[in-house]
């Protein structure tokens, strides 16, 4: 809920290249959203980081979610392909809620391994990034609410 206790939206776009850790990072963002008590929360999937911030931007464009949450993994791999995706991906992303003001959660692990990655999502052993990109999203648009406010 906002600030000013309207319904919220909020669009998950999840990268599926990974389907365990997506699956995983998804749980998380779920659970607090719910804990948040919002009201709507519609995913839409691509199949992998690189197509992210488009899918955000689809959203954030539509007028329907008050907040994006982007969720997925990049793992590091012999190639450059890692730098060139994880770093497109984190720009775009940031160039999405810069542009359309719609706050955007970033759930997108950049980690060496898939067991860094498991690591990294709900009922993993360091952190759960779904869950924090969701409150990260969460705490930006009461940032926004708070403002619009005063």
């Amino acid at each position: 809920m906002t600030a000013r206790g309207a319904k919220v939206a909020v669009a998950l776009c999840v990268a599926r290249f990974y389907s365990e850790v997506a699956e995983r990072l998804e749980q998380g963002a779920r659970a607090a959203l719910a804990e948040a008590g919002v009201d709507e929360v519609e995913v839409f999937e691509v199949p992998g980081a690189f197509e992210l911030p488009l899918a955000a931007k689809y959203a954030a464009a539509s007028g329907r979610f008050a907040a994006v949450v982007c969720l997925g993994a990049v793992i590091r791999g012999e190639t450059d392909h890692y730098v060139y995706v994880a770093g497109e991906a984190a720009r775009g992303i940031q160039e999405v809620q810069l542009e359309t003001e719609v706050p955007c959660g970033f759930g997108l692990l950049t980690v060496d391994t898939m067991a860094q990655a498991l690591e990294r999502v709900s009922g993993g052993s360091k952190r759960d990034t779904g869950r924090h990109a969701a409150e990260a999203a969460l705490a930006a648009l009461a940032v926004k609410e708070r403002l619009k406010a005063s």
